[in-house]
């Protein structure tokens, strides 16, 4: 075991955050810290950090043991280079390698070889100081410095580069390189996920599966989470559950506990209902009023069940107005930058939209993914190129930095003053949706948190009833709940999608075509990023196989563009058919069993007018069932 925290309870004022929260981290554990935003994620890791103290419990932790932790918005300030920070970190090893060069010196000063017994004593020291710095990785310093400052994207700055010319997501990658090149027993990781781009991303997935510390990730990149953790640790209502398996297999967890809960209190419910029915009945008849007596006692004996419950959280949907046209965008040799001083940070791309596509844009961070947003909504101008809407576009804009939000505003006026022909009811009841409810919509937006900025945006892009959305990162800052919640809205959308995200998770689930941005053009790709990373692999694996075949030419893959869109279009519709068959078959055998059940009843098989009714509503689920199971054998692959 390398660290116990047991009870750990927290106030903030008199509120609580935690009550009683304990874990236990062993060797290699791999462990996701979930939970809404509000939780205690941050500050349950604060504690194990040593950061901030406990108001009850205890943390326990042997006194050697190395924790690294990284802080949500860990940086560096000062006028270090970018090759001191990191060399810093390696503080203890710095000072064993001056005293090796000082017993070096020492080695080679002649006084120091006269007396024989004396050299061979600090030759003795030499070697036992040398193996022990080889030992702690000290010959693998630079090495380390230079894969680990690569895998973050620093590769191609120079090791000189001073700390204060980074921007801020910069320097959290710095501080988050600098904790991996020292290699703690423990690393503790807040947001780890922020300021990355998916390359960079993928490194950090790569390097902490094969890390041989232990690790507590605090994270909202389900992606992430399934790739490098293998328990979850889910805070709710102040207290900690631990679930086996990564972030998926805790969401299938999750909803069978819960349905096991729900069952069992449903059970327990009509038990008690049973047994007060037969108290009521019998306690007053003189030949049953002890066994309703004994009745009654044993239901004072029973424990009873909380009614299984879920935290309030956001429900909304995006609807349209009017339909586009067929071609809604079309984007012809595009340039752009975010301002008026700055070179392009692209050139050359070009692409289409078609009604109904979902598309994703993709590419390196500063490649100018968000620039090229601001431009097809038009916040700025191209430097060349054109940008054509199709007709009967109507446009809806969710801006990653909120620049539309007016801080002097109420949450209720920041709505409302868009929409001021809106009742006030109305406005209310969709903030209310949002999670805004009561004095919460008096808050100003200059005091919210980014999660409730989010929040307070998208309720203003709901309203809008767009039938085109163009989305800036929409998943950043919300919780995993609100991106689950975001996701189902907008599978549910009729309407065409254009968004950036390095949330693969979203991605995956939304994304029917990707158009990755290069500072020289663009590269287009079928299919959600999944896809997109198993084509790259396929060209990668015939690019190796064509450079070392001497004999015979590889014929190249042909891509018939056109085909595989309208195979993947299909292969959709199928699957939402498919899932439909399958939601239908559910409902009708849970319809049919609920009527045997009726028909079963007492009530019921003794009046045959209202038995036969049951029946007639059974055989008519009866037929539809076989109709959905027939339409379901036709969808199987």
């Amino acid at each position: 075991m390398l660290l116990q925290a047991s009870g750990i309870t927290k106030y903030y004022g008199a509120t609580p955050v935690l009550e009683g929260v304990s874990i236990q981290i062993n060797e290699r554990d791999r462990i996701g810290l979930v939970g809404v935003n509000g939780a205690g994620k941050s500050t349950f890791l604060r504690i194990l950090a040593g950061e901030l103290s406990a108001d009850h419990g205890s943390v326990s932790k042997p006194r050697e043991l190395k924790v690294g932790y990284l802080a949500q918005n860990s940086s560096f300030e000062g006028s270090l280079s970018l090759h001191e920070v990191m060399m810093n970190a390696f503080g203890s090893l710095l000072e064993q390698e001056k005293e090796l060069r000082k017993l070096e010196e020492r080695m080679a000063d002649p006084q120091e070889q006269k007396d024989a017994a004396r050299y061979e004593a600090l030759l003795s020291q030499y070697a036992d100081r040398n193996d022990k710095f080889r030992e702690a990785g000290g010959f693998e310093m630079n090495n380390r410095i230079r894969s680990v400052l690569h895998g973050m994207g620093f590769g191609d700055f120079a090791p000189e580069t001073p700390v204060s010319s980074l921007s801020g997501g910069q320097r959290t990658r710095l501080a988050l390189a600098r904790l991996l090149v020292v290699q703690p027993e423990l690393l503790l990781l807040d947001e780890p996920t922020n300021h990355l781009d998916i390359a960079t991303l993928t490194w950090l997935e790569q390097y902490l599966r094969t890390y041989s510390g232990a690790m507590v990730i605090v994270s909202h990149d389900r992606y992430f989470l399934d790739a490098t953790v293998t328990s979850i640790v889910e805070i709710e209502r102040h207290a900690a559950t631990r679930y086996t398996g990564n972030y998926s297999r805790f969401m299938d967890q999750k909803a069978a506990d819960f349905a096991q809960r729900v069952k069992l209190y449903e059970q327990q419910r009509k038990e008690i209902m049973r047994m007060e029915d037969f108290i009521q009945r019998n306690l007053a008849r003189a030949t049953t009023t002890r066994r309703a007596q004994s009745r009654r006692n044993a239901l004072e004996r029973i424990e009873r069940l909380e009614k299984p419950g879920t935290l309030k959280q956001a429900s909304f949907s995006f609807t349209t107005e009017r339909r586009t046209g067929k071609d809604v965008l079309q984007v012809s040799e595009a340039s752009a930058a975010p301002s008026a001083e700055m070179s392009p940070l692209f050139r050359g791309v070009s692409f289409e939209v078609k009604r109904g596509e979902r598309i994703a844009i993709l590419g390196p961070n500063g490649v100018g993914k968000t620039t090229l947003l601001r431009a097809l909504v038009g916040a700025l101008e191209l430097r060349a190129g054109t940008i054509r809407w199709g007709t009967g576009v109507m446009l809806g804009y969710y801006d990653q930095e909120q620049r539309g939000l007016n801080k002097a505003n109420t949450v209720l006026e920041e709505v409302w003053s868009e929409y001021p022909m809106l009742p006030e009811a109305e406005i209310r009841t969709v903030l209310g949706n949002f999670l805004f409810s009561g004095e919460d919509v008096k808050k100003t937006v200059g005091s919210l948190s980014g999660g409730e900025k989010a929040r307070v945006a998208l309720s203003k892009l709901m309203l809008r009833k767009a039938n085109v959305l163009v989305l800036d990162e929409p998943t950043n800052h919300l919780d995993l709940w609100s991106r689950e919640v975001l996701e189902a809205a907008l599978e549910e959308y009729e309407g065409t999608l254009l968004f950036v995200s390095h949330d693969r998770y979203f991605l995956n689930r939304l994304a029917d075509r990707i158009v990755e941005i290069h500072p020289d053009g663009a590269r287009h790709f079928l299919g959600n990023y999944d896809e997109m990373i198993g084509k790259k692999q396929e060209m990668e694996q015939w690019e190796s196989e064509r450079s070392s075949q001497t004999a015979k030419e590889a014929p190249a893959p042909v891509l018939d563009y056109e085909a595989e869109k309208q195979a993947k279009r299909e292969e959709r519709a199928r699957q939402r058919k498919k899932e439909q068959a399958e939601a239908d078959i559910a409902r009708l055998e849970e319809e049919i069993a609920a009527l045997e059940q009726e028909m079963a009843s007492e009530e019921v098989f003794t009046d045959y007018v209202l038995l036969r009714e049951k029946q007639a509503e059974v055989d008519k689920r009866k037929q539809a069932l076989d109709e959905a199971y027939a339409l379901w054998e036709s969808l199987l692959d």
